[in-house]
């Protein structure tokens, strides 16, 4: 052979060896590009919304189901997350209101591309937000929004905290046991109070009461004029319905300074604020309220009280609240599990849901969003509520 071709099959040869090692390299390097993509893809977190009113009167509620969710959320991590996802939670101020639950829905729907938000809290949170997640057909699922009207409000709404529909029907029912004919009522204008106050009254009237109703905005702070307005309508009890704890306290104390101490029927807002009713223990014993009961002997909800007290020193501060929260976490695991990360079909899934047990008992979910179940009427007794008998 001829030193040239010699020379030129030498050339054709590495150039060949040098193509193989880049393509080797190229090849060897989308593999590993790959894998890495896939392994990114799997560990991708799931978004999760929350909408709460950390500010303003209504956060004496949002700061402990913050801190319940993020309880739930970190156990659920701990344990694996979902289908070996981590969940995280994107917490919004909602404020208690429909404007910036508005602004909360869109932020965490168009910014943060949910497709399930638990919330809001407060009724006119979730009512504000339905119709903005309905259109992007993100799934919205309430753990405190307890408005009547919420029922079959949307196929994308769904609660696991019972409608309040059956704590005013309970509370009159138990009105007109005690033989009262007239009640006063104080309500404060707010979603939530005015459920409680059209439940009450439905009920109360068709089984022959009547009632005497005055009517305040949120940011009242004097209420002596409607309070000695209702003290002289010589009512048989008085209807206490204020949408925060903050709101009935100031009621409370004002009528404590008119030294008015009627019979007093109450809605689970004061009801369950321990730390009230024991503020104000001779004024309120007596009281009637309703509650979403929890049970203590549940393991769930004794799992959550101790888990809650050995991370935040303190129990569990609204409990019929707090058992809901936490299950709300563990039903977005079960229902993301069932049916994907999609807002469309985990709010149907929501409407199947049948005997699922949880920290607050077995829940069941109807066709129209509302939780099956209700309230359990309660009698005030040293500062505190006990099951009425």
């Amino acid at each position: 052979m001829e030193p040239e071709a010699q020379a030129g099959n030498g050339a054709s040869i590495a150039k060949t060896v040098i193509w193989l090692v880049v393509l080797i390299l190229i090849v060897g390097g989308l593999i590993v590009y790959g894998s890495k993509g896939v392994g990114k893809a799997a560990k991708e977190s799931i978004k999760i919304g929350v909408m709460l009113p950390l500010t303003g009167d209504a956060a004496s509620y949002g700061e402990p189901a913050r801190n319940i969710y993020t309880l739930a959320a970190e156990e659920i991590n701990a344990g694996g997350g979902i289908s070996g996802r981590q969940i995280e939670l994107i917490i919004e101020d909602s404020k208690c209101n429909g404007k910036d639950a508005t602004s909360a829905a869109q932020k965490l729907i168009n910014v943060d591309k949910v497709q399930v938000i638990i919330g809001g809290f407060c009724s006119s949170e979730s009512i504000a937000a339905t119709p903005i997640a309905a259109e992007a057909k993100v799934a919205l699922f309430s753990a405190g929004s307890s408005s009547p009207d919420l029922t079959d409000i949307s196929p994308y709404f769904f609660r696991n905290y019972p409608s309040d529909a059956s704590q005013g029907r309970v509370l009159a029912e138990a009105a007109a046991a005690k033989g009262w004919k007239k009640v006063s009522f104080l309500q404060e204008q707010t979603d939530y109070a005015l459920g409680v106050y059209k439940a009450f009254s439905a009920r109360f009237e068709e089984l022959g009461g009547t009632i005497v109703k005055e009517e305040v905005p949120s940011n009242t702070t004097d209420f002596r004029s409607v309070l000695t307005k209702l003290k002289a309508a010589n009512a048989d009890a008085f209807f206490l319905d204020p949408q925060t704890p903050p709101v009935g306290e100031r009621v409370l104390k004002q009528m404590q300074d008119l030294k008015w101490k009627p019979v007093i029927l109450m809605n689970d807002v004061i009801g369950s604020a321990s730390e009230i009713l024991g503020n104000y223990k001779t004024l309120v014993e007596g009281a009637l309220t309703a509650e979403f009961v929890a049970d203590p002997s549940n393991p769930k909800f004794a799992a959550l009280q101790t888990a809650y007290t050995a991370k935040y020193a303190t129990a569990v501060p609204y409990e019929g609240y707090g058992q809901t929260e936490y299950d709300a976490v563990y039903m977005v695991k079960a229902g993301v599990e069932a049916v994907g990360e999609n807002g469309e079909k985990f709010a149907a899934w929501g409407r199947t849901v049948t005997n699922w047990e949880g920290a607050s008992g077995k829940v069941t979910i109807g066709a129209n969003g509302d939780r099956v179940g209700g309230h359990t009427i309660k009698v005030i007794k040293d500062g505190k509520g006990e099951v009425m008998k």
